[in-house]
């Protein structure tokens, strides 16, 4: 019976640590608006600098991401129109993940 105990305790542990892992990487800006969108001067190659929100913190979006043109896209459409989204940013790299609809 201890053994199943155990057993069962693990699996929850392992479970409970394994999802959502993707979210606990990225600190979240909700109802937020791109202010700037400029090609980063010292890596004009690799990544674009985006300034988000009314204190115009900046992040980054990686031109060598799988996601670049929608990424960019809705960025955009941000700095153009103050469309608001939710960001996503990766944790102490500053690069922008993801970049959601307001619902």
């Amino acid at each position: 019976m201890k053994a199943w105990t155990y057993l069962l305790l693990i699996f929850t542990m392992i479970a409970s640590c394994s999802s959502n892992s993707e979210s606990q990487k990225l600190t979240w800006y909700n109802n937020a608006t791109i202010n700037d969108i400029q090609e980063d001067p010292d890596r004009p190659k690799e990544v674009v600098r985006v300034a988000v929100g009314i204190s115009a913190q900046v992040f980054y979006i990686s031109k060598k991401s799988s996601d670049y043109t929608e990424l960019i896209e809705k960025a955009n459409l941000s700095l153009k129109k103050g469309k608001t989204y939710n960001i996503g940013v990766e944790n102490k790299t500053n690069m922008i993940k993801q970049i959601n609809e307001v619902k």
